[in-house]
């Protein structure tokens, strides 16, 4: 182990010929909130707002120092891509990076900034999987050098330097760190270095869940489906290397977090305290909602992993928020088809109350027809007084705010 924890310091060294360590912060809100000592590393402000260019620096000079100039691969649709980008561009290599079709052209064009003339983009395949055959297929027919995004003992050296820098910002250790988790290479990376030293807590969104699902089967196993909201931690699967450093991790430690919920805390953390987080980098802050207990007084380090955000999606955010704080509704409301019906209803809301939605949808009935309506509201409790106003009133309604099938399709 301490072998492996010199190569991350050495690593951890080396990059400093490309880019300043990220700050490590004590954050008063959080801090204050949990009554703890909360310091967040913040991996978001690195060149590309990730982790992942330190995993593709340290594999790239450690196959360059081997005196090979091979043409570099990878397959990503995000922070991969962008930190493999970014080090071609610094090492003066060529790079072929492989994205799906699907990939937003931000991120695109984000990547092919960062690259430069060393980088060429080929955009191939409707799905991820098809999109790393691809990439594989060129690698092995030009006799290039396959970059994984966390599946390689390079890579998960070089994410261990988070770690090397938080116990050298430090001067010591502290009681706790939590961090995302996805296909491993952070996680493994980190808790490799610190070992028993420190309490260590991994975070997966619900939807990609591919931890857990290995640590219960003692492998790792490929999940059925996977939600893409938290994409810089949705994974399918973990990787063997990864999951080799995580197999004896307490399972315990190992938290889900709803990606509604997830939303509240992306909305927080840039309402109150001016920080942009992508889905997966505000996973370590919110899932100290359900550690409250465990951290009191002691330092805590959550390690926000990426800042890699499209504002395209702030709506979706905070439409998700909402929807999970209780704070906006969505109804079908059968409404009677005759005069003052509509004011009738209106008559029901109070002066915290908006609505958000109305979508007339068809005539049910002679004298009835549905209607779509979203109201907000100042305080999820109204909404006990609005639903008790609807049947008093006569009003038919059904709550389709967590119906997934009519939410896909109306709202």
């Amino acid at each position: 182990m301490s072998d492996f924890i010199d190569k991350a310091r050495a690593a951890e060294r080396a990059m400093r010929e490309v880019f300043p360590e990220t700050p490590l912060l004590r954050n008063e809100h959080l801090s204050e909130r949990y009554g703890a000592n909360i310091l967040l590393k913040r991996e978001d402000l690195t060149p590309v707002r990730s982790y992942k260019l330190r995993g593709a620096f340290n594999a790239m000079r450690k196959v360059m120092a081997r005196g090979e100039a091979p043409v570099f691969v990878c397959a990503s649709a995000g922070n991969h891509a962008q930190g493999v980008a970014f080090m071609c561009q610094h090492f003066g290599v060529r790079g072929v990076i492989f994205m799906p079709v699907t990939t937003p052209q931000q991120k695109i064009g984000k990547t092919a900034k960062f690259g430069g003339e060393s980088v060429e983009i080929k955009l191939i395949g409707d799905y991820f999987d098809d999109t790393l055959a691809a990439a594989q297929a060129h690698c092995a027919q030009i006799g290039g050098h396959f970059l994984p995004p966390f599946d390689d003992e390079d890579v998960i050296e070089g994410q261990a330097s988070v770690a090397a820098e938080i116990e050298a910002q430090l001067g010591g250790l502290p009681d706790e760190i939590v961090m995302p988790v996805g296909g491993g290479g952070l996680s493994s990376g980190v808790r490799s270095y610190f070992g028993d030293r420190v309490g260590i807590t991994l975070v997966e969104p619900e939807g990609g869940a591919c931890l857990n699902a290995a640590l219960a089967a003692g492998e790792p196993v490929r999940l059925a489906q996977v939600n893409n909201f938290a994409d810089g931690a949705a994974v399918a699967q973990i990787g063997e290397k990864t999951f080799a450093r995580l197999r004896d991790l307490d399972p315990a430690r190992s938290r889900l977090v709803c990606e509604d919920r997830l939303c509240t805390t992306m909305i927080e953390m840039l309402n109150i305290e001016g920080i942009v987080l992508e889905p997966a980098g505000a996973l370590s802050v919110d899932v100290l909602k359900d550690m409250r207990d465990e951290i009191a007084g002691k330092t805590v380090v959550c390690v926000t992993s990426g800042g890699n955000f499209d504002f395209e999606r702030l709506p979706e955010v905070k439409e998700r928020a909402q929807r999970h704080s209780g704070v906006k509704k969505y109804f079908i409301l059968r409404m009677p088809q005759r005069p003052g019906a509509l004011k009738d209803f209106l008559s029901i809301l109070g002066p915290e109350d908006d609505i958000a939605r109305f979508e007339y949808l068809k005539k049910s009935a002679r004298n009835f027809g549905s209607v779509l309506i979203g109201i907000e509201t100042g305080h999820a409790e109204n909404f006990a007084r609005i639903e008790a106003a609807l049947k008093a009133q006569g009003f038919a309604y059904r709550d389709i705010t967590k119906d997934e099938v009519l939410a896909e399709f109306l709202i």
